[in-house]
């Protein structure tokens, strides 16, 4: 199935935003030829539903020469491809099935001669006409179709180099590389759509070591499912551009690995199996074959939406900071829509007013915050004057300034409107941002991410809609006598090596009020947390949330070994969980791993109390990865000073917070 196989470059296919297909009809399928595709609970807005013939659409393919139009199949919907593969083409199969089961699917759809296609790959298009299927090799016997139309990129594809071509192939070509030509009749439709399931699948879902898999679980519900729904949640901006860019460059690892390890194993069985070369070679094909059961396991971990959301990715952000003007002059930024007499005399009375002695500043006024942001430089001010400002960009803070709210924060109210991943990005040595209420939407990573630097929120109202505040590695964040709601994720994700300090705020109403995150890289330590008489309250699931993974590798090694250091990971707290909820979300994400284990615990008061907790875990955790560091350095042979158990605590500082009404909870830990 080479001809098949996925490159890292499968999810960057043009797709337009999927639409509603007018093929789908209302009445009961009679048989599987009539029914494949329909969807009974549609309700259509096409009015060709009413006429005989086709219920697709059609598209004039693009270049120079003037082919016949062919059927439009690559905008359905996400229900109708996971319908279509669920219930009629992959089933209950297994890996090494697949091939088989799209066999037999489409022996019973499609039209095995009479129609004709255009052959597209990526140097030419060419007409062609079916003459027969081979079904087990998912290949259509094919010739030149009369009139000749090719459009190349190179001038030298003329007919004869195209029968020549052709006879190589032994005519025989795969299906998925066929667009089939439009035919209003409705004969071909079938066929067309068929032919869109195995292309689609093969582009997008299928890897190239599948097959080698395990086959004791549903190839459906362990990679078809997971991989589809990746796919669409790119198309509809779901997924944060960092991570897909990390996806993708871990599929092109994978495969160039996967095709080393293939010709490694290949030059194994031509060898004598008492020479040294053999030797090296093994030891060589162990390392592949370690390094590419990582990068399958990180695959999995993007794939799936659950673990999507507790696991961190790297992203580095590419702001520039300007710096201090050359002049060495600071200016501040007065943002108002209109500008009245007595918002004047105030600002000049309150913010405005020269001190004695004090360098002369320049002021600069703008009416909407976003052009205030980037004009400024080192050391500026921007003072929002009370209104509701809508802005349609990015607030990319790269410089050490101050963004301030002349007012209350419900009377100065920030809303972002239009997609992007984040709404403000904050990248300066030190930002200061307070009295001003932020509107999200459609940001598909949250509402503020602290990429490196110290940023403080004081006073703010911060609503969101899909992840509240990022705090990532080596950022620093401090929030005081704030409020956080409504965000669809976690109100505050907190990546290891990260300072957050959390005093007098109130984090409510999101998915998980605080949810400390963590890589698949023991080398990254447990983050400083400070979080001093917060409310985190109305969650839907828990107040906090620690991710604790283990490297697969230690895991093994400590399963096997049935160590005391492997109970240790399993650590033990008093209230009992919810035990319907755990066993819920273990099965969802064993699902795509099959190696993670959730542990769920609920605060009996749900109060006070779950300060003590947290802080345990997150001391436990701490010293769980000193042991995994120095037992590493240990085997390169150097040593380190054991760590002392109050310079453990000093990293974290958790009293007086309240823990009201979460869903599942105060205080719950994924241990993976």
């Amino acid at each position: 199935m080479a001809d098949g196989s996925l490159t890292g470059g499968g999810l960057e296919a043009a797709a337009m935003a999927p639409e509603r297909t007018g093929w789908a009809a209302d009445q009961e399928p009679a048989s599987l030829e009539r029914g494949l595709f329909q969807d009974e609970d549609s309700c259509s807005d096409c009015s060709y539903h009413d006429k005989p013939g086709s219920s697709l659409q059609s598209f004039m393919p693009e270049g120079k020469t003037l082919f016949p139009k062919i059927f439009q199949t690559n905008q359905l919907l996400f229900y109708e491809r996971f319908r279509a593969y669920q219930d009629y083409i992959l089933a209950d199969c297994k890996a090494s099935e697949v091939k088989e089961f799209t066999a037999d699917f489409l022996e019973k759809v499609l039209e095995t001669c009479g129609w004709r296609a255009v052959w597209h790959t990526n140097v030419f298009k060419v007409l062609v006409e079916v003459t027969d299927v081979d079904f087990a090799a998912l290949k259509a016997v094919v010739r030149l179709a009369e009139p000749y139309l090719c459009d190349s990129q190179v001038s030298a594809f003329t007919m004869e180099c195209m029968k020549e071509l052709l006879d190589l192939k032994e005519h025989r070509l795969p299906l998925q590389e066929l667009w089939v030509v439009f035919d209003d009749s409705g004969v071909f439709d079938q066929t067309a759509l068929a032919i869109e399931h195995v292309r689609f699948f093969y582009q997008n879902i299928w890897r190239s070591w599948d097959e080698e898999e395990e086959d004791e679980y549903d190839y459906f519900v362990r990679c078809v499912e997971p991989r589809l729904r990746l796919h669409y949640d790119i198309l509809e901006d779901r997924v944060p551009s960092g991570l897909v860019v990390d996806y993708r460059n871990l599929l092109s690892q994978c495969e160039e690995s996967y095709r080393k390890f293939l010709n490694l194993r290949c030059s194994l069985s031509n060898c004598n199996s008492d020479s040294e070369q053999e030797n090296i070679s093994m030891v060589e094909g162990l390392k592949l074959y370690s390094e590419m059961e990582q990068l399958k396991q990180k695959l999995k971990l993007i794939e799936n939406p659950l673990l999507r959301y507790v696991f961190g990715y790297q992203k580095n952000s590419n702001i520039q900071a300007k710096g201090a003007r050359s002049s060495g002059q600071k200016i501040t930024h007065v943002v108002s829509s209109t500008m009245i007499a007595g918002l004047l005399r105030s600002l000049l009375t309150d913010r405005l007013c020269q001190e004695p002695g004090e360098e002369e500043r320049e002021i600069q006024f703008h009416s909407d915050p976003l052009s205030a942001i980037n004009a400024c430089f080192e050391g500026d001010t921007v003072i929002v004057c009370p209104g509701h400002y809508v802005v349609h960009g990015t607030f990319s803070i790269a410089d050490s300034i101050e963004l301030e709210g002349y007012g209350l924060p419900d009377d100065i109210v920030i809303e972002k409107r239009g997609k992007g991943d984040t709404f403000v990005d904050c990248t300066g040595a030190d930002i200061k941002i307070s009295g001003i209420k932020f509107v999200q939407h459609n940001a598909v990573e949250g509402i503020l991410i602290v990429h490196r630097g110290k940023t403080t929120l004081e006073n703010c109202v911060l609503q969101c809609e899909t992840t509240g505040v990022t705090v990532r590695t080596s950022a620093e964040f401090l929030m005081k006598n704030s409020d956080l709601y409504g965000a669809k994720g976690a109100g505050i994700e907190i990546y290891p090596g990260s300072q957050c300090t959390l005093s007098d705020n109130g984090i409510h109403h999101c998915k998980e009020g605080i949810l400390i995150k963590d890589f698949l890289d023991e080398h990254y330590d447990i983050p400083k947390i400070s979080m001093v008489n917060n409310i985190i309250h109305n969650n839907e699931g828990y107040g906090v949330v620690l991710v604790k993974p283990t490297i697969f590798s230690d895991l093994q090694e400590n399963a096997e070994d049935g160590t005391e250091e492997d109970k240790a990971l399993k650590i033990q707290t008093s209230g009992e969980p919810d035990v319907a909820e755990r066993v819920d979300l273990e099965e969802l994400i064993q699902c795509a791993s099959g190696k993670m284990e959730l542990y769920a615990r609920t605060d009996p008061s749900e109060q006070v109390e779950g300060n003590c907790e947290i802080v345990n875990e997150l001391i436990a955790a701490s010293t769980q990865k000193g042991q995994m560091k120095k037992k590493r350095l240990s085997e390169l042979g150097i040593t380190q000073a054991d760590d002392n158990l109050m310079s453990q605590e000093m990293f974290v500082g958790i009293v007086g917070n309240q823990f009201k009404w979460n869903g599942k909870g105060s205080f719950g830990t994924f241990l993976f």
